[in-house]
């Protein structure tokens, strides 16, 4: 494996602003951060992306994205509200290629604009784009007998 930041961070020899250790996470802060608190949760054990992501590492970054989310909400940070961002390949802005999560605090008129995109842009066809994403889930569970691969309720 070629050498990884967050790796690093993980094994002490990189510095850090920890916030947060449980025995699958660490958080730190952003060392780029877009708000104050902006932080990173990462998975101790290396996954470049979600598809080599474990799943159960999935849950537990999502689980330490709420316990700091709560935080950031009710300590001195008082957000309020919090944005969790996976950004999952080079098209998708990841610029680190161990899996993180950005667990970023929002305040009632920051401005922040990073997530206007998901406000105001509509799909053109969104029957189609569900039924297209359901026979590519249900063709990854054939392939990969994934149990996920049995929710394909139509759930418009």
């Amino acid at each position: 494996m070629t050498s990884c930041v967050f790796c690093d961070i993980v094994e002490g020899i990189a510095p850090s602003r920890t916030i947060y250790r449980d025995d699958d996470v660490i958080g730190f802060l952003d060392i780029r951060p877009v708000t104050r608190g902006h932080t990173l949760l990462v998975p101790r054990q290396h996954s470049s992306g979600l598809a080599d992501l474990a799943p159960h590492l999935g849950g537990s970054l999502v689980s330490a994205g709420q316990r700091v989310a709560a935080a950031m909400k009710a300590g001195a940070i008082a957000a309020d509200g919090v944005n969790l961002v996976i950004n999952d390949g080079r098209a998708a802005f990841q610029t680190v290629f161990h899996t993180h999560l950005h667990v970023v605090p929002r305040h009632d008129g920051d401005k922040l604009s990073f997530a206007k995109g998901l406000v105001v842009r509509r799909d053109p066809d969104p029957d189609e784009t569900a039924e297209s994403l359901r026979a590519a889930l249900a063709q990854a569970s054939r392939t990969t007998d994934d149990p996920a691969g049995d929710h394909t309720a139509d759930d418009r």
